[in-house]
C-alpha cells in the first residue's frame, strides 16, 4: 500500500529542484505584490487588515508601514493589501492568486533567520508548484461557483512553501498540510454583493499555514489521508483524490505559468475589457452615443463565475470590477480601464452600455480554457454597422510594466530614495543576501 498523498507531497515538496527559470517568474511576482501592496495601503480592508495586525507587537515588517507586528499578523496585512486592487498574480489552471498568500507567508518566515535569495526563490516556486497542482485537481466551474480557489489551494501552497524554507522533516511537512487542508474555505457569494471577504481569503490563508507550521514545530500532528480520505480535502470540494501531486514535471514550473495582470480587475474580466479596447482602436472615433447593442463572447468559466454577470445596481467598487459588462463599458467609453473609472456612482452613459452587454459562453474559447482565456466583443451601432475584436489569450502586464508600477508605488510611499533602495535591493532576488534585512526598507523613513 502507498504512503498516504499528504506524506508523499511532503517528500516532494522537501526533495524537489525548481529549474533556474523559475527565478525571474518569482522576482516579478514578488515585485508586483509590492507595487499592489504600496498602491493598496489606504484602501478601507488593508486599514482594517494593518490596524488589526499592529494590535500583534512583533518584527516583521509591514508592507509601506511603519509598525511592525507578529509574523503572522503581517503575513495577513501584506497579503490583505497585496490583494487591494484586485491586480494581483493570477494562476489560470488553478483560478488561484498564489503570489497574495505564498509571498507574504514568506516574507513574514524571512525575518526570523538569514534567509538568502536563492532559498526564497526555491520555497515559493514549490509554493506556488503545490498551489498550482491542487487547484487544478480541486477547481473547476461548479466548484468556483460556490467556493474561492484561492482560499483552498493558498494554505497548502504556503505551507508547503514554508516548510521547504524552514528544513521541516517530511512527517512534520505532512501534519502542516493536513492541518493546512483543515483551514480551507472562502465562500464565493461577495462578487454579487461586493463585500470585503474576498480582501481577507488570502490573509486568512496566510496566517493559517504560518499557524500550522508553528504547530507541528511544536509537536502537533495532523491526519495522515487529510487530503485524500473519504472526508479528506479533495472529497469536501467533490473531487476525485489524484493519484499522486508531481511537482515540476511540466515544460515549465508553474509559477513561469502565472501572469501579472495588466488591468485592475477580475481575470474573467481582463481578456473582454482588453478586446474592447482593441475595438475601439480599431474603429477609430468611435462614438459611444451610437452603441445600440454589446455581445462579449468569451470561456464558460468566465461568464458563469459569480460577479462576472452582473449588470447592477453597483453600490460597491468590487461589483464593478468583477462585472465583465461593466469593464467592457468602461473599455469602449473610456478608452481605458484604469482604477479611477470605478468610482461610484457611475456615470450614466457607461450604465447605459452596461446594460447593452449580452454574454455568450464560446465553445472554443471554453474549450481552450484553462491554457488559453480568449474572448471576442461585438458592437453593432444604431445604424446598423457593426465592429468586432477579439483575442486568442489574455494579454498580461509585460515584466517592463511590472517594475514600472513597482517603482511608482513606491516612491509614493517611501520618497524617492528610500524606493530607490529598495528596488536596488531586489534588483536581482536569486543575489541577496537577507532578504528579511532588504524587506526593511518597504517601511517608510521615520
Amino acid at each position: 500500500m502507498s504512503a498516504p498523498l499528504a506524506f508523499r507531497l511532503a517528500n516532494a515538496v522537501l526533495g524537489a529542484v525548481p529549474p533556474a527559470s523559475a527565478a525571474p517568474a518569482v522576482e516579478l511576482c514578488l515585485l508586483d505584490l509590492f507595487a499592489c501592496a504600496f498602491a493598496a495601503r489606504d484602501t478601507a480592508p488593508s486599514r482594517a487588515a494593518r490596524a488589526l495586525a499592529t494590535g500583534e507587537p512583533g518584527e516583521a515588517t509591514i508592507i509601506g508601514a511603519m509598525r511592525r507586528a507578529a509574523p503572522g499578523a503581517a503575513a495577513f496585512a501584506n497579503a490583505v493589501a497585496g490583494h487591494g486592487l484586485v491586480r494581483e498574480d493570477m494562476h489560470a489552471g488553478a483560478v488561484s492568486h498564489l503570489g497574495v498568500v505564498v509571498l507574504p507567508a514568506l516574507l513574514a518566515l524571512s525575518q526570523g533567520r538569514v534567509l538568502r535569495g536563492a532559498e526564497f526563490v526555491a520555497a515559493a516556486a514549490v509554493g506556488y508548484e503545490v498551489g498550482a497542482v491542487v487547484g487544478r485537481v480541486l477547481v473547476n466551474p461548479a466548484f468556483s461557483r460556490q467556493w474561492r480557489p484561492t482560499g483552498w489551494t493558498g494554505p497548502l501552497a504556503a505551507v508547503a512553501a514554508g516548510a521547504r524554507l524552514l528544513g521541516l522533516s517530511a512527517e512534520q511537512t505532512a501534519s502542516a498540510l493536513a492541518l493546512a487542508a483543515n483551514t480551507a474555505g472562502g465562500l464565493n457569494e461577495w462578487p454579487r454583493d461586493g463585500g470585503d471577504e474576498m480582501f481577507f481569503h488570502p490573509g486568512f490563508a496566510a496566517r493559517n499555514a504560518l499557524a500550522a507550521l508553528a504547530l507541528v514545530a511544536a509537536g502537533a500532528e495532523g491526519s495522515a489521508t487529510a487530503l485524500e480520505g473519504p472526508a479528506g480535502l479533495f472529497a469536501a470540494a467533490g473531487a476525485a483524490p489524484p493519484n499522486a501531486l508531481p511537482l515540476f514535471a511540466g515544460a515549465a514550473a508553474e509559477v513561469e505559468l502565472v501572469f501579472r495582470k495588466a488591468l485592475p480587475l477580475c481575470n474573467f474580466a481582463q481578456t473582454p475589457a482588453q478586446a474592447a479596447l482593441r475595438l475601439r482602436e480599431q474603429a477609430g472615433g468611435l462614438d459611444p452615443a451610437s452603441i445600440g447593442g454589446i455581445t462579449v463572447r468569451a470561456s464558460e468559466a468566465a461568464v458563469r463565475y459569480p460577479g462576472c454577470d452582473g449588470t447592477g445596481p453597483f453600490t460597491r467598487v468590487l461589483q464593478a470590477k468583477m462585472s465583465i459588462p461593466f469593464c467592457v463599458a468602461a473599455a469602449l467609453l473610456h478608452g481605458a480601464v484604469e482604477e479611477g473609472h470605478f468610482a461610484l456612482p457611475a456615470p450614466p452613459e457607461l450604465l447605459r452600455l452596461v446594460g447593452l452587454v449580452r454574454l455568450e459562453a464560446d465553445a472554443a474559447a471554453t474549450a481552450a480554457f484553462p491554457a488559453r482565456q480568449g474572448a471576442e466583443v461585438i458592437v453593432t451601432l444604431r445604424d446598423g454597422r457593426r465592429f468586432s475584436a477579439g483575442l486568442p489569450d489574455l494579454q498580461p502586464a509585460a515584466a517592463a510594466m511590472v517594475r514600472h508600477r513597482f517603482r511608482d508605488a513606491a516612491v509614493a510611499a517611501l520618497g524617492e530614495v528610500r524606493a530607490g533602495h529598495l528596488a536596488d535591493a531586489f534588483a536581482a532576488l536569486p543575489a541577496v543576501e537577507d532578504v528579511g534585512a532588504a524587506l526593511r526598507l518597504a517601511e517608510p523613513p521615520a
